[in-house]
């Protein structure tokens, strides 16, 4: 069974991260939607946004994603957790399979080496996050108690209960 850390004190900077990833997909599929509507759902043009090569269906699944990545930002529970970690999946494997077919027909979303880059890089850090903004039950604060006697490794004494006898003098 895995382990992740639970209540990570850096867990606020990592939803943030998250946060900022999902902003720039968002920003990334609105601008590419406007700039490739009228065109077909998997076209193959020259269309490039912030640095990335897209289409209409790139475009298109990039606004569901950014804004899937930001509600999951927004959230103080585990559905965030989950969702990086599911989205950081689905970015490393994507970013595998259009580099695979970068260069043919199968390209269906237009992808440029500098989109496998970003997707790769987008897939490594939500997949990070995703591993350190579980969160759990607080954990109970620890006092400033007495301090703890030294461990003995012979244990604890023997209780001896000895009558002393009043005998007669």
């Amino acid at each position: 069974m895995a382990h992740f850390p639970v209540n990570h004190p850096a867990r606020p900077i990592y939803r943030v991260l998250s946060g900022l990833v999902g902003l720039y997909i968002l920003i990334f599929g609105v601008w590419g939607v406007a700039e490739t509507w009228g065109e077909p759902l998997f076209g193959r043009g020259n269309h490039w946004v912030l640095g990335l090569r897209t289409n209409l269906a790139f475009s298109l699944a990039s606004v569901v994603f950014g804004i899937v990545l930001m509600i999951g930002a927004s959230r103080r529970g585990n559905l965030g957790h989950y969702m990086n970690l599911t989205a950081g999946v689905i970015f490393l494997a994507t970013s595998i399979l259009m580099m695979a077919v970068l260069q043919t027909e199968a390209n269906f979303l237009n992808f440029s080496m500098s989109t496998v880059i970003v997707s790769m890089l987008f897939g490594l850090v939500l997949l990070g996050t995703g591993l350190y903004d579980k969160v759990g039950p607080p954990r109970p604060r620890r006092g400033r108690a007495t301090p703890a006697q030294p461990h003995d490794p012979r244990g604890p004494l023997p209780v001896t209960t000895s009558r002393v006898s009043g005998g007669a003098r």
